[in-house]
């Protein structure tokens, strides 16, 4: 089989910038609750490869999914806009 996986792409807001080539994304998503049906607001961080340091706190980016680099770093920045 060459099925090819389609990639993931997430936009977020970047939260830490703290570890060397690493920044952390926190993405927000609009969740329901399945028996009430009330709408809530849920953030996930990922943890993002920044290989030039570019990136402060603040921005926002466009992360994709690749090979794992490390235990938790996933995800690489291909997209950035400074805010």
């Amino acid at each position: 089989m060459n099925a090819e996986k389609s990639k993931k792409y997430i936009e977020g807001k970047i939260v830490s910038d703290k570890m060397a080539k690493t920044v952390v994304v926190a993405v927000n998503t609009m969740k329901t609750h399945p028996k009430y049906l009330k709408k809530y607001l849920a953030t996930r961080k990922y943890k993002a490869h920044d290989p030039e340091n570019r990136l402060k706190v603040g921005d926002k980016a466009k992360i994709v999914e690749t090979k794992p680099r490390s235990k938790g770093k996933k995800w690489e920045v291909i997209y950035e806009t400074k805010n």
